[in-house]
This record gives structure tokens, C-alpha cells and sequence, in this order.
């Protein structure tokens, strides 16, 4: 079990807006037709772009605004650290513009209905002053919020479409591997097959969930739980919370498995998830408090030592669903780099960089500090 440690104060939903408000792009102006008896020049770039994707800009207010939203405000952070996030936040930015061009090029439509409903479900357990607090703090608008959410569903059908659509796992694929991985279902002793969801109350440099979300405050951290829970109550599939909302980069992409667990192992995790585990009956979820934050863990099923095979309970069905998780997550990698290669891409701010040594370009190239 993993509990990250790391994170800085952004609000549910933040973490969206800073990924849509980094991408807000627009078209650039056309260069000017060269004389005919002369070569033309290169046409200047005005130190606001920060990026161009196939022509459309990417603008250093957009990415400055991106890390406001993310830096914890008052951390002293150096100028070489603060410019290395916003080239981050600039290569998200670029990422996230290419597949929104795919979404108009499908045709793929949000209705407002489907955004209202993700909107109000994302903020609904989070107290209103608490929310317009950060929302002040961070000079962004419910509008502002609103967007972000448009933004990241419509990337999510993109995927969606274009990825887990065609993501099969055949009868024939779970038997090969399980003739092939006998050892590992050979247990020598009794395990525990479990599931978690991680959310912690600081900001995390690596987040792997389908929505970019962080919860980054403790208050924060136990209205996401909460939100969760009330969802799991539901009936929301436990798998798709986890890859939409798990803050641990290593099981939110496999719908939070974390795989069979001995027992010898369960008894070196923390005292509180070890003796929740070992309360819980197979079907069941908990949420445990845990150092800087919360898991919900949830007990897939006990399982006896000895060998095991495809006629048991639930055997199949887990390879299966690690065989998926695996494959989408290989071809959704594939899928944005080959969707990045075949894009003009310019990225004026690393050329900047580069052209300075590494150095902090002065201002006038339109690179500024931490706020």
C-alpha cells in the first residue's frame, strides 16, 4: 500500500482548471507575403507565446495562471525550480490542445446536461465558502471551473473512443497468461486480493488519475473521501472512481488493483490498514485515515493458500482485468505520442531556455518567477 506524501493546497477541481486554463489556445496571425527578390525573414515571435500546436498559441498568461493555481502559496521556491513546473504545465497544455482538436475533428459533442452533472457532482461536498475561498485565492471563477470540467470530459470521450473502445481481451489471452504465471496464483500462504483509492491533503507532481484531480488541503482531502464514499453507496464502479480519482500514480491507471497481497506482507503495512483488512469481508470498502491523508481500500476477495485455478471464483475475471488496464494504458501512451508526432509543435519557452544555457531568460522573453 502506497500513501504519497507529497501535495499543496488546491481545492477539489483545481487541478482541472489548471489543465484547462493552460490550454485556452487561439489561432496565430498569418506571416506577411515576402517581396518577391528577397528571402522572407522569420516572423517575430512576441515573448506572450509561449507555444504554438498546428498553428494555434498557447500563451504564457495561460501557463503563469496554471501554476498559480498549483504552487502552494508562500513555498520559496527558486526561479530554476518555478520555470521547470511551468515547462511541465506547457507540455500538459500541448498535449491537451491536440486531443481537443481530435474532439472537433470527431465531432464529439458534451451535452450541458452531462457537463452540469459532472460539474455539481465533482464540488457538491464541498462546503460553499470553502470553495469560493480558493476559487478568490486563486483568481478564477466558478466560469473558470465550469470550463476546466468541459475540457477535461471532452479529452475523456477522445479516449475513450479512440483508445478503451478498442481495447479487447480474449478468452484465449487468459488462459495463455495463466498458463504461462501458474506460479504466481501457487500461494504458500493465505492473501488478500485488494483494491485502493489514495487522496491526500498535499500537492502531488505526479498524478495519474483520468482526471488530473488532486486534492491538495486536508479540508480538501476529507470532502473528496466523503464525496467518494457517497458515490461507491451508489453504486459507482469502484475500478472507474479509482482511475478517475486515485492519487497514487502506480494504481489509479489499474482501477486501483494493487494485486494479491500475503499475508506476511499485510502484516508490515500500518497498524490501521493492516487490522481494517483483516476485519473486512470480501465485497466490502473501508476508509482508513493513514499519515497525510486517507485510503479506501476495498477486500476483493480472501484467497486460501495453494494453487489456484480458472474455475475458482474471481481468477478469471482478475486477469482479465489486468490484462485490459495493461493494454489501455500502453496504447493510450502510444496514442498521444503518435498524435504529438504528427502535430506542428513549436515550443518557444524551452528554445528560450535553451538558448539562454539554462539560464532564467530576462523578462522581456516573458518568463517570470513564482508569485
Amino acid at each position: 500500500m502506497r500513501n504519497s506524501d507529497r501535495r499543496a493546497p488546491v481545492l477539489l477541481l483545481l487541478a482541472l482548471a489548471a489543465a484547462g486554463g493552460a490550454c485556452q489556445s487561439r489561432s496565430g496571425p498569418s506571416a506577411a507575403a515576402p517581396a518577391a527578390d528577397q528571402a522572407a525573414a522569420p516572423a517575430a515571435v512576441s515573448p506572450d507565446i509561449w507555444a504554438t500546436v498546428d498553428g494555434r498559441e498557447i500563451r504564457r498568461e495561460a501557463i503563469e495562471t496554471a501554476y498559480r493555481r498549483t504552487a502552494q502559496p508562500g513555498q520559496q521556491v527558486s526561479g530554476e525550480e518555478a520555470l521547470a513546473a511551468k515547462l511541465n504545465l506547457l507540455d500538459q497544455a500541448i498535449t491537451e490542445d491536440i486531443i481537443l482538436a481530435k474532439a472537433r475533428e470527431l465531432n464529439i459533442q458534451l451535452p450541458d446536461s452531462e457537463l452540469d452533472t459532472a460539474y455539481n457532482e465533482g464540488r457538491k461536498s464541498v462546503p460553499d465558502d470553502a470553495f469560493n475561498r480558493e476559487l478568490a485565492s486563486r483568481s478564477i471563477t466558478a466560469a473558470d471551473m465550469r470550463e476546466s470540467v468541459r475540457r477535461d470530459l471532452l479529452a475523456q470521450k477522445v479516449l475513450e473512443r479512440e483508445v478503451a473502445s478498442k481495447i479487447t481481451v480474449s478468452d484465449q489471452d487468459v488462459v495463455e497468461f495463466f498458463n504461462a504465471n501458474k506460479a504466481q496464483f501457487n500461494l504458500p500462504e493465505d492473501a488478500y486480493r485488494l483494491a485502493q483509492i489514495v487522496v491526500t491533503g498535499q500537492k502531488d507532481p505526479q498524478i495519474a488519475n483520468r482526471t488530473g484531480d488532486d486534492a491538495a488541503t486536508a479540508e480538501a482531502a476529507q470532502a473528496k473521501v466523503q464525496m467518494l464514499m457517497e458515490r461507491l453507496k451508489g453504486g459507482a464502479p469502484f475500478q472507474e472512481l479509482a482511475m478517475d480519482f486515485s492519487e497514487d500514480p502506480e494504481s489509479a491507471p489499474r482501477g486501483g488493483d494493487v494485486g494479491v497481497v500475503p499475508l506476511s506482507a499485510l502484516n508490515q503495512a500500518p497498524k490501521a490498514l493492516r487490522d481494517a483488512v483483516l476485519k473486512m469481508q470480501p465485497g466490502s470498502v473501508s476508509v482508513v485515515g493513514m499519515p497525510g491523508g486517507f485510503t479506501i481500500v476495498a477486500v476483493a476477495e480472501k484467497q486460501a493458500k495453494g494453487q489456484r485455478d480458472l474455475g475458482m471464483p474471481g481468477v478469471r475475471d482478475a486477469i482479465a482485468g489486468n490484462l485490459r488496464a495493461r493494454r489501455e494504458q500502453l496504447l493510450r501512451t502510444a496514442y498521444l505520442d503518435a498524435a504529438r508526432n504528427r502535430a506542428t509543435i513549436v515550443n518557444h519557452l524551452a528554445r528560450r531556455i535553451v538558448d539562454g544555457q539554462g539560464m532564467l531568460p530576462p523578462p522581456s522573453l516573458g518568463v517570470s518567477g513564482p508569485k
